[in-house]
């Protein structure tokens, strides 16, 4: 709901820009027993905007029964969009981060949890102090949607943080230098 405020007050403001909200259906998750409530919720709140900013948001429940079509709706949205965005109030290891950014798309999230070992504020994307603060949000959303060479710049940025340190065979070379190094062969 936070998100689609921000983009209500900030963004939808004569920009040429449209928010998508997507999440798995959510009577195919087990382990989120929220879910349901917070889609209501959403769906409620959605209803609630005015026509102009409604027709510009879009809430997305994607399919869980076919996993490879599910990838493929997930890998188009995150390739198409100018900016993906985590605003989590706590969070793991993001792996919707770590994917928008290996597509070489800039992230916008919370500072908060591995959000903050994923992205580096002003080279990969922008963190988000606090993330109730709408404003903070909403100013970082069309900061990189208003800067064509900045959107540019934090994608590639992004791109080349994940090669450089998210994918399985860096982890694996690091851990074989480790060993090395333990053991005076390198």
């Amino acid at each position: 709901i936070g998100v689609m405020d921000a983009f209500a007050a900030y963004v939808d403001t004569g920009r040429d820009a449209e928010l998508v909200l997507a999440g798995p259906v959510v009577s195919a998750v087990a382990d989120d027993p929220e879910g349901a409530r917070v889609l209501q919720d959403c769906w409620n709140h959605w209803r609630a905007l005015p026509n102009d900013v409604r027709n510009r948001v879009q809430l997305v429940c994607l399919p869980m029964d076919d996993l490879d079509e599910n990838a493929a709706i997930v890998n188009a949205l995150q390739r198409h969009a100018a900016i993906v965005t985590q605003k989590s109030l706590a969070e793991g290891f993001g792996l919707t981060v770590a994917e928008a950014m290996i597509k070489g798309t800039p992230v916008v999230g919370s500072a908060v949890g591995g959000i903050v070992h994923q992205v580096i504020d002003g080279e990969t994307g922008r963190l988000i102090a606090d993330p109730t603060d709408l404003a903070s949000f909403g100013s970082a959303l069309c900061e990189i949607l208003d800067d064509d060479d900045l959107r540019r710049r934090l994608g590639d940025g992004a791109r080349a943080r994940v090669l450089e340190t998210h994918l399985g065979d860096t982890h694996l070379l690091r851990w074989l230098q480790l060993i090395n190094s333990v053991l005076g062969t390198e």
